[in-house]
Order: C-alpha cells, then structure tokens, then sequence
C-alpha cells in the first residue's frame, strides 16, 4: 500500500483564522505547490496526507484548526512527537512517496533522513510522478 505525502505551507485560508472551526488539509492550505499535490491526489484516487508543523501527520479526513507555526520554531521535544506521529501514522505503508517542491526545508530533511521508515521512502519531484 502506497500513502503520498507532502510538507504544509504557510498559506493558509485566513478566513478560519480565530474561528477555532476545524477543517480538513484541503479547506486549510493555499499556495500552487499544495493544492496541485492535493488536486492530483484526488484525480487520481491515491492515499495522501499533509505533514503538518503542528499536528504531523495530517490525513485528508482528519480536522484541524487554523494555525501558525513556523518550521524554524519547533523545539526539540516537538520535532520528536512529529517523528514520533510520523513514524505511527505511516507504519501501516509499504511505500511513502514524499513530495519535495523546490524549496525544501531542513526540519523535512531531518525528518526523512532519521525517519525509522526511510527505507520505504522515495522522494518525488514534480505531481506529474503520483500514479
């Protein structure tokens, strides 16, 4: 079973800023890498999630509230919950296609790099390698 999955972004839908409504990944984030990464991920009928900052792992079904938090400003103990979520929430994939944009973070780096699961990971580089 295959699950792709891609970073947040910054780019939020303001309009559920400090409305404390819970929407899924798809309602949340804006920007033209995540929403086509999403778009393709539904045309296609694939597994998919969002790897949040804030909540790790987010799977389309799930919900959340807005939130701000900048890959720059998670600590220590926050980056291994995050490993930690990841490392659960993906363990049920025999393969995790990880979708990197050109610009890519170093907290995403570290992840797949000390990931226990990197022997099942592959990095893509554009949507058009989600099958």
């Amino acid at each position: 079973m295959r699950i792709y999955v891609t970073h947040c972004t910054w780019r939020k839908d303001d309009r559920l800023r400090n409305t404390g409504e819970q929407v899924t990944p798809d309602r949340l984030y804006k920007g033209k890498f995540i929403e086509a990464f999403m778009r393709e991920c539904k045309h296609k009928g694939v597994n998919w999630a969002i790897f949040s900052d804030k909540y790790g792992v987010w799977l389309p079904h799930e919900k959340y509230e807005w939130y701000d938090k900048d890959p720059n400003h998670v600590t220590e103990d926050e980056y291994q919950e995050l490993l930690s979520d990841f490392d659960q929430k993906l363990a049920p994939y025999d393969e995790v296609r990880f979708y990197c944009p050109p610009r890519f973070h170093r907290l995403y780096k570290r992840l797949l790099r000390e990931t226990r699961l990197r022997d099942r990971i592959t990095t893509i580089r554009s949507v058009t390698q989600i099958f």
